[in-house]
């Protein structure tokens, strides 16, 4: 369907890949992965021909529907959610309007040979128009802003008037309404809640084209996907299989170069070690010239440099009291907002305790409340009813996406830490940001030009740096990579305190969670037990 030939493509002095060669055939659900920076989003706008590869072809049908889905959303104001979503496809509103004109056309005609050629056309455009799904565009677009939680109470909300992350929703499900033979999508899990990721996991699964994809949801790419292209060191790599499948071939595959590679070495030693002790001899210099011409024609084995990873020592913090944070009838109401002149009850009747060394999740769609109640716990603000106390010598590290927006956009990297954690050297501090893949060059980087993953490790780092005892995290995957989130998820199974935490992320929660706190309809209600357990909890009460 789409077939990538030798492929090269460099900007200035740096090379994403050379030589490159894949395919994407018709139904099949591809994962694409690779380091920030490779080229990833560059080989999306190759394949929509947005740009141009250096050498090698993309060669593709000319009439195919390709539909592009990027972190890059269009400003939008003007237009209700529903007629945005509808918007997707300008060649349907075309295509309504040459109907209306061959329809009165036709009732004016007389002319058979001009008739037959009228009702050809409008035979054509009717087909295409069925093609392109303009029959139930309506009916299709009201579904896909449902499944990613915007509701009918909203379809016709001015599209100015929703946050960034809901406007990002409007964007996908644009996308996603276009019917395409096609689909590009780069990180569309962002800004999605689980339930909203469930569902478009379902329309992926059921969509009968052809799906090329980034994501760091480890699950959504093990559920989906059934390939995998890796950008990794200039090189494009297929693999067959899922995302865990790539990971454990991928090692494997490292592991057998490794050894070839640690082979060759050994035989060059010997080879170099022979050309060296005989090159003076003429008894030899046949043998040695022969040696020399292989040594030559040898393709060395180059062992890809791995991304630096975080390797996090956790600060060895005071051991807290037992009962780390206490809430009875907890309650939280938003007082009226200028746009609804009405208060918004947030949850009430919270009761609950949370004891040390505990893992919760809290967890609940988009508007219950989850960031509220970590907030209410971290002392970011006060509960309208109710009292919540944290015990005796904890000390709290708190990580929020607002967390972002506080960081100096003037400071360095190195200078943000230092600022936040001034009792360090610089030495020390200079290791932690190591640990953090800030190494060198990158920790003189400014914070104005950071993106979203480098900024959220910049907050991570002087929180976790610190000797805290409870760490209330909220949303701490979000722009963090599939390796970086897996690498948290480790330092934060070694912390010895206790951790709070939202995340739409099923595999970090999954690995991480004890018991899990859930709002919903105003409510919390207590899971004790882990994610697994909570989710199989939710499918009994369905039945």
């Amino acid at each position: 369907m789409i077939a990538a030939s030798g492929i090269k493509k460099q900007y200035g002095q740096k090379t994403l890949y050379k030589n490159g060669n894949f395919q994407l055939n018709e139904g099949e659900k591809i994962g694409l992965v690779g380091p920030n920076g490779n080229g990833k989003t560059t080989l999306f706008r190759l394949i929509t021909q947005e740009e141009s590869p250096d050498e090698g072809s993309i060669s593709k049908p000319d009439r195919i529907r390709i539909a592009y889905f990027s972190q890059n959303i269009e400003d939008m104001h003007g237009k209700s959610a529903l007629d945005e979503v509808k918007s997707a496809s300008p060649r349907i509103d075309y295509i309504v309007q040459k109907l209306k004109e061959i329809e009165h056309s036709l009732s004016e005609v007389q002319d058979d040979q001009i008739m037959n050629r009228l009702l050809e056309t409008y035979g054509e455009l009717q087909s295409e128009f069925e093609q392109l799904g303009g029959y139930d565009l309506e009916s299709r677009a009201a579904e896909i802003l449902t499944g990613l939680g915007i509701g009918p109470e909203d379809y016709h909300r001015d599209t100015g008037s929703f946050s960034g992350g809901w406007k990002m929703r409007i964007a996908l499900a644009k996308v996603l309404a276009q019917n395409p033979e096609v689909l590009l999508m780069d990180e569309p899990t962002n800004h999605l809640d689980i339930e909203s990721i469930v569902w478009l996991e379902s329309w992926i699964s059921s969509f009968k084209g052809t799906v090329l994809m980034t994501s760091h949801d480890r699950d959504f790419m093990n559920r989906l996907v059934t390939k995998i292209i890796e950008i990794s060191n200039q090189q494009i790599t297929v693999y067959g299989g899922n995302y865990d499948f790539y990971d454990k071939e991928r090692a494997l595959r490292l592991e057998q170069l490794i050894a070839a590679h640690k082979r060759q070495e050994e035989m060059l030693s010997k080879e170099e070690e022979f050309i060296s002790r005989f090159a003076a001899r003429a008894s030899h210099a046949a043998q040695v010239q022969s040696r020399v011409k292989k040594l030559e024609k040898i393709d060395r084995i180059e062992i890809p440099t791995e991304e630096r990873q975080i390797q996090f020592v956790w600060p060895t913090p005071a051991r807290g009291g037992d009962e780390v944070v206490k809430f009875q009838d907890l309650g939280k109401i938003w007082p009226a907002s200028a746009s609804t002149g009405k208060e918004k009850l947030v949850f009430k009747g919270a009761s609950g305790l949370i004891k040390r060394c505990d893992r919760i999740a809290v967890v609940g769609v988009n508007g219950a409340g989850k960031s509220t109640f970590l907030k209410i716990i971290a002392g970011h603000t006060n509960p309208s009813h109710g009292v919540c106390k944290v015990g005796s010598s904890i000390e709290v590290g708190y990580f929020s996406q607002n967390s972002l927006d506080v960081l100096n956009p003037n400071n360095t990297v190195i200078d943000e830490v230092h600022a936040h954690i001034p009792t360090m050297g610089l030495g020390t501090v200079r290791t932690l940001l190591g640990a953090f893949k800030f190494s060198g060059e990158e920790a003189e980087k400014k914070i104005s030009i950071l993106s979203g993953g480098e900024k959220s490790r910049v907050v991570l780092a002087t929180i976790l740096a610190r000797p805290v005892n409870l760490l209330i995290l909220d949303e701490p995957t979000n722009h963090l990579d599939i390796a970086s989130r897996e690498l948290l998820m480790e330092a934060i199974d070694q912390f010895q305190g206790t951790v709070i935490m939202v995340s739409h992320d099923r595999f970090f929660l999954r690995k991480l969670t004890k018991r899990v706190f859930e709002l919903d309809q105003n409510k919390l209600t207590t899971y004790d037990g882990d994610y697994h357990y909570y989710t199989e909890k939710k499918k009994a009460l369905l039945l």
